[in-house]
């Protein structure tokens, strides 16, 4: 069976600092501080994910301090700038993954939505967690022989004759060495090893 971490349950954090709607501009600024985080999840009810604030929301209040009536462009940020309430900074709605999510898709929507921490919510938007980009990093820590372990087992021995092929692994980058019938196979197996989440590049030298 793979020990890969699959899931964002699995790197995610699960004792979240989170914040409630009602809480005001400064408790959020000390409360980030204490934390040693850039935002945090918003929520209401019982727990409801509603939006997150970030330092990016809090920001206007000093950058439109003493300026004049604000363009038409910046009318968002102005009202922000005069909010001293979470449920008028926050961004709404929150971008948020399942704990079921694979890894990857965690970080697809990091990079798309140009976020760094994503609360991690349930089927009913409940807040169980917060995973970050430094929590989906944490697969490249593995060792190099759980790495090689995985690739033997789950990549090599179903589609290849384990004695024709040899695996070794350094620093996460796996080199694959031996001979192959069928050269058609080497994109597959490659695509195959890179999927191993921790491996970080595949060297394939096949005669």
């Amino acid at each position: 069976m793979p020990v890969t971490p699959h899931t964002v349950s699995d790197v995610m954090s699960r004792a979240p600092v989170a914040v409630g709607s009602h809480a005001s501009y400064r408790q959020v600024v000390e409360l980030m501080a204490e934390s040693k985080v850039s935002a945090l999840p918003v929520l209401a009810g019982e727990g409801r994910v509603v939006g997150v604030v970030s330092e990016a929301d809090l920001l206007p209040k000093e950058a439109f301090r003493g300026d004049g009536p604000p363009a038409a462009a910046q009318l968002d940020e102005a009202f922000k700038a005069a909010s001293v309430l979470v449920e008028d900074l926050m961004s709404s709605p929150a971008v948020t993954v399942h704990p079921d999510a694979p890894i990857s898709e965690a970080a697809r929507i990091m990079a798309r939505k140009h976020v760094k921490r994503l609360p991690v919510v349930n089927s009913e938007g409940l807040l169980e967690g917060v995973v970050s980009r430094g929590d989906l990093l944490k697969v490249f820590l593995r060792p190099d022989e759980d790495l090689l372990a995985e690739v033997r087992s789950e990549v090599l021995e179903p589609i290849a004759t384990p004695s024709a092929l040899n695996a070794t692994v350094e620093e996460g980058v796996v080199t694959l060495k031996g001979s192959l019938v069928d050269r058609s196979m080497v994109p597959i197996l490659a695509n195959a090893i890179r999927a191993v989440e921790g491996v970080v590049d595949v060297r394939v030298d096949l005669e």
